[in-house]
């Protein structure tokens, strides 16, 4: 791959006659190529070629998680290595069955033929905070559906990006693959996503992460889905089981340090249940700060004008560093860091998006007071995707779910993996969860190869035999109402 030029415009700058313009040219010609070939495997061939990467891309789980953590400085190696664990092998067996080539379904009695064919060239903008698992879910939904994938890394994921594609570029070529159907560029270059976002030959952006990006690729006039943070709140509800509860949100925030996009951010209780809640956090070895330590934590996490967006250099940190560069002293061995909270809202950096381990804590009269919170919380953010609640009363879960304006509600569960789907539910197992309606993305769902498909429809006839013999006058007489023409209409139906 030809090097790009790292010049640090904003995205949505013009790119016309740069090089980056003639690179994306070079990029999408040869990915346009790969798609036309692509186009005529069978689904036997589309399956070996997947199978044989994610074998490859499982075999390396481990080399490459420790890569990642090492070039990104963040996160867990052990957790991006189960990242890729579920990237490979559960992404894998959620959608080994799916037909993805020609008739994907027939329905004889309406006459209506459903034929899978690729959308073409996808892009996909790597975030910092997942790349390779990232890179290895986006290559075999790709290579599923037979639709050539370019890929941008950040400027601080270039290496781990790298290998984990050529991994799995060579072993989809050896079971088969045509040329160029993986592509990856080598250096970080905002006019080079933007060159190839607004390129006429691209089908599909995936823009994961900065709401920047999101925007350039929303901006772009090519098709996007869009994922990033969200704002997920979690209720302990009073007929919860307290320590399953509690256990289970420290075991999500921390998972991979806070990485995951449906990680926790706040979690909202009833007053009766607070102190038992507060000592079973403690328990598990959350430190919840001081008034003064909140303060300082703050101003460590987040740009005094900046809003309310983490510094990259916080994300992913594990609690002794953030607490050392916020100078806090906090026990040896606390894993979460917990900021009780009041308000809601740009001034209050803390009730938002964080990924990292912290939590933070509100406390309400009772659950209508704290159910209406977590609305507040979750639209407060761009993506509304997860909610999540612990209860144990069907009429709790019930309301809480009817109230939440969410994609998912995740029930006795941790909302991080709970969202990945295959793990903790039966969801269809994801490393993308569109951000719906909220974010401006057309769907909510866990984006799968499934999403990546043209379906054309053929339709047979079938006479619409009410229609064909009912008298047409009956429609041009203005003194006839809808119900005098349906009772006439669906006679004898």
């Amino acid at each position: 791959m030809t090097p790009s030029a790292n010049r640090m415009g904003s995205y949505g700058e013009s790119t016309v006659l740069s090089k980056e313009h003639f690179k994306a040219q070079e990029l999408l010609k040869k990915a346009s190529m790969a798609a036309a070939v692509f186009h005529q495997f069978n689904q036997q061939q589309v399956d070996r070629i997947v199978e044989r990467t994610c074998h490859a891309g499982f075999q390396h789980r481990v080399r490459l998680a420790k890569m990642a953590q090492e070039e990104t400085g963040l996160g867990i190696w052990q957790d991006k290595a189960m990242k890729n664990v579920f990237a490979t092998q559960f992404v894998h067996e959620s959608i080994r069955n799916e037909i993805t080539v020609g008739v994907v379904a027939h329905d004889e009695a309406h006459g209506i033929t459903e034929i899978a064919e690729p959308m073409g060239p996808l892009f996909i903008k790597v975030p910092l905070s997942s790349p390779t698992a990232t890179v290895l879910f986006m290559i075999l939904v790709a290579l599923k559906s037979r639709n050539p994938l370019l890929i941008s890394p950040s400027s601080r994921t270039l290496q781990c990006c790298a290998e984990t594609a050529r991994v799995c570029y060579q072993a989809a070529l050896e079971a088969g693959a045509p040329e160029d159907c993986i592509q990856w560029l080598d250096e970080s270059s905002r006019e080079m996503d933007h060159a190839i976002m607004a390129h006429p030959d691209l089908a599909l952006i995936v823009a994961m992460g900065r709401p920047e990006l999101i925007q350039a690729a929303l901006r772009s006039g090519t098709p996007a889905i869009a994922s990033m943070p969200g704002h997920v709140p979690v209720l302990i509800d009073s007929s919860a089981d307290i320590p399953f509860a509690v256990q289970n949100i420290v075991a999500s925030k921390t998972f991979d340090n806070g990485t995951l996009f449906a990680s926790e951010q706040a979690v909202v209780v009833e007053e009766k249940n607070a102190a038992a809640i507060v000592r079973e956090f403690e328990k598990c070895n959350a430190y919840f700060l001081k008034p003064p330590e909140i303060k300082q934590l703050e101003a460590t996490l987040f740009e005094p004008d900046g809003g309310p967006v983490l510094k990259p250099a916080c994300i992913g940190q594990p609690v002794e560093t953030l607490a050392k560069m916020a100078g806090i002293t906090v026990p040896a061995g606390t894993r979460l860091l917990i900021a009780r909270q009041e308000k809601i809202g740009d001034e209050y950096p803390l009730s938002g998006a964080k990924l990292a381990p912290v939590l933070a804590f509100y406390v309400r009269p009772n659950f209508e007071g704290a159910s209406n919170l977590c609305i507040e919380l979750n639209s407060h953010g761009d993506a509304c995707h997860v909610a999540a609640i612990y209860a144990n009363n069907e009429l709790v879960i019930q309301t809480f779910s009817d109230l939440m304006k969410v994609g998912y509600v995740m029930v006795n569960m941790p909302a991080s993996l709970g969202a990945i789907g295959g793990i903790f539910n039966r969801l269809k197992t994801s490393l993308l969860m569109s951000c719906g309606a909220s974010g401006k993305a057309i769907t909510s769902d866990n984006i799968t190869a499934r999403h990546l498909l043209n379906l054309k429809r053929v339709y047979r006839r079938r006479d619409n035999e009410r229609w064909k013999n009912f008298p047409k006058d009956n429609f041009l007489d203005e003194h006839r109402t809808l119900n005098t023409v349906l009772e006439e209409y669906n006679r004898n139906y």
